[in-house]
Formats: C-alpha cells, sequence, structure tokens
C-alpha cells in the first residue's frame, strides 16, 4: 500500500512504473479502470489525472479509505465510483456498477499508511494499543478474538502458514498459557509474549520477533490471502482484449499468489506431444515483466516503506472462444 501520498508524505509506490504499465490499455475512447485495494487514492488519482477519459471504479474495506478518497478524488466525482467492499467481492462489484468488462485493473495489496500509523487501530507492535487489526471497521473478528478464542492448533497454522514463522507451536503454546492467566488484549502484551517465545539466539537478527505473528494475524483477521485468490482471477476474467493488471505485493505469500495466477493464464496448456499447439488452449495472456519487479534505490530513499513492494503485470492477449 501507499505511503501517506496527498497528506505530506511520500508518492504512491512505484507509481511511474505503474502508469507506465496500464497507459497502453487506458487509451480507448471510454476506458475502465479498477483499483482494488484503494487506499489512500494516491495511484487513483495519478491515473485519473493522466487519462481524461478514464472511469475509475476503487474498492476498499477500510471505511476511512472511502471517506478519505471520495474528498481526494472529488475533482473527478463525475468519473469515479467508490465501493465499500472486500475487493474479494471484485465480480460483484463490477456487475453492480455496470462496468462487467474493464480495461485495467491496479491491485495494491498489505496495510495502508493510516492502518499502520494509527495507534488505536493495533496493526503495529511498535505501539502499545487495543489488538484490533480490523480493515473494515464494521465487520465482527478482531485480533483478541483470534488470540484468545482459537485452539493451539489452529493458532499454529495461521502462524505457520500466514506469518511464516517457523517457531509457530512454541509461540501459539506461550499464548494459550499466558491467555489462561489473563485475556490477552494489547499489542505490547502480545508482542512480548511473542519474544518470551522465541530463543534468544534467533531474536537477535532479523528485526522484530513479533513481526511474523502480527502479519499473520492481520491476514487471518481481513482474510486478506482468500479475497485475492477470488478478486486477482475475477479481474483477469474481467479484462478485454488489450486489457491490463499489475499487482503490488509486500509479502512472498501474496506474490507467490499472485504468480502462480498470472503463470496459469500465460502457458501453453496443449497436451504434450502434439505436432502444433491447440488454438483452444493457447494463453490468454502474456507476462510483461520479467519476474517481480523491485523500486528503485531513489523511491527507498524517498519512501522506505516501499522496501518490500513486488511488482508483477500482465496483458490479455486473447479472448476466450
Amino acid at each position: 500500500m501507499e505511503d501517506n501520498a496527498g497528506t505530506g508524505g511520500h508518492v504512491p509506490v512505484m507509481l511511474e512504473r505503474v502508469l507506465e504499465l496500464l497507459g497502453p490499455a487506458l487509451s480507448g475512447p471510454r476506458p475502465v479502470v479498477v483499483d482494488a485495494n484503494l487506499g489512500l487514492g494516491g495511484h487513483s488519482e495519478a491515473l485519473l489525472a493522466s487519462h481524461p477519459a478514464l472511469h475509475l471504479i476503487g474498492i476498499d474495506r477500510d471505511p476511512f479509505a472511502i471517506d478519505f478518497s471520495t474528498r481526494r478524488l472529488s475533482p473527478y466525482a463525475d468519473r469515479i465510483t467508490l465501493v465499500h467492499a472486500s475487493s474479494g467481492d471484485l465480480e460483484e462489484v463490477l456487475a453492480e456498477a455496470g462496468h462487467p468488462v474493464i480495461d485495467a485493473a491496479l491491485f495494491d495489496l498489505g496495510v495502508s499508511s493510516p492502518q499502520l500509523d494509527e495507534a488505536e487501530r493495533g496493526f503495529a507492535y511498535s505501539y502499545d494499543a487495543p489488538l484490533d487489526m480490523r480493515m473494515d471497521t464494521q465487520q465482527e473478528l478482531t485480533a483478541e478474538q483470534v488470540i484468545n478464542t482459537y485452539s493451539a492448533a489452529e493458532l499454529t497454522r495461521i502462524l505457520r502458514n500466514y506469518g511464516e514463522e517457523r517457531f509457530a507451536p512454541r509461540v501459539a503454546s506461550l499464548i494459550i498459557k499466558e491467555r489462561a492467566k489473563e485475556a490477552i488484549t494489547s499489542t505490547k502484551r502480545l508482542a512480548d509474549i511473542v519474544r518470551d517465545a522465541i530463543p534468544a539466539a534467533t531474536r537477535r537478527t532479523g528485526g522484530n520477533p513479533a513481526k511474523r505473528t502480527f502479519q499473520a494475524l492481520r491476514i487471518e483477521v481481513n482474510a486478506e490471502l482468500t479475497a485475492l485468490e477470488a478478486a486477482l482471477p475475477a479481474a483477469l476474467d474481467a479484462l478485454a482484449l488489450g486489457g491490463r493488471v499489475v499487482v503490488l505485493s509486500y509479502h512472498s505469500l501474496e506474490d507467490r499468489l499472485t504468480k502462480q495466477a498470472l503463470t496459469a493464464r500465460t502457458r501453453d496448456t496443449s497436451p504434450p506431444g502434439l505436432p502444433v499447439p491447440l488454438p483452444a488452449h493457447q494463453p490468454r495472456f502474456r507476462l510483461l515483466t520479467r519476474g517481480a519487479e523491485l523500486p528503485s534505490d531513489e523511491e527507498l530513499a524517498r519512501n522506505p516503506r516501499a522496501a518490500s513492494a513486488r511488482l508483477r503485470a500482465a496483458e490479455r492477449i486473447r479472448v476466450d472462444d
């Protein structure tokens, strides 16, 4: 997600590259783009400014993001449709907006700056705050509920799968032990518990030992990977011929899912051994990036939060028969 663009902070992550990659798909008379993770609206603002005929559909589950972007994008009010929803509902959002076919899609995944910087939202281990972590503040499930109600096996699963925490059983076991004394309700107490569960030798390297646990909780609370698994294929299916998608990921799980989804659409699925490829099995898409592109040194100096960004892009080259 972008940094505090438009609020005295930095520009959105890899903005120029995003504009360069999506631009060729937006040259038609009435192009439509979906920003599946609207955030602070920085990418959307730049796209609207660059393409005067563009209609933008912005989706975000965070009410703050919708309110902020509504104000930020008010000069383009007649060319935007902003929807408070999960990106996992992308297909339904496009249908309701009257644009089942689109020309471009942008996914800027992860957590946005306001979510990280507002201590009371409980995303960051650097603040002492209630364990919340909800992107959609209207949903019921919070990180506090996960920590205090999930079984040891369930906690181990999410810590291992979503946080890639190699000490997941130890962390889960200590959480169970500590919550039996008193409910775990604050980010500081959880971070302290995680630190105590990680072997001392491991704690000395790799940054804050709570980072992986907090990532796992955030993904679980917000069903982030589930949303991506639904949204990215839906966006690819909706793209017109020549349409393009750009995905900005911020951890290996997101990037792996993105790579798998794009690879599946860009390979020939003809049975092996045939003298010529079967037309029906030809790729529908082509990759626009060689592997995952990284932010430049210049951008990293300007926006340190871009350090973990990985960009992938693809273009539709065939339509379904």
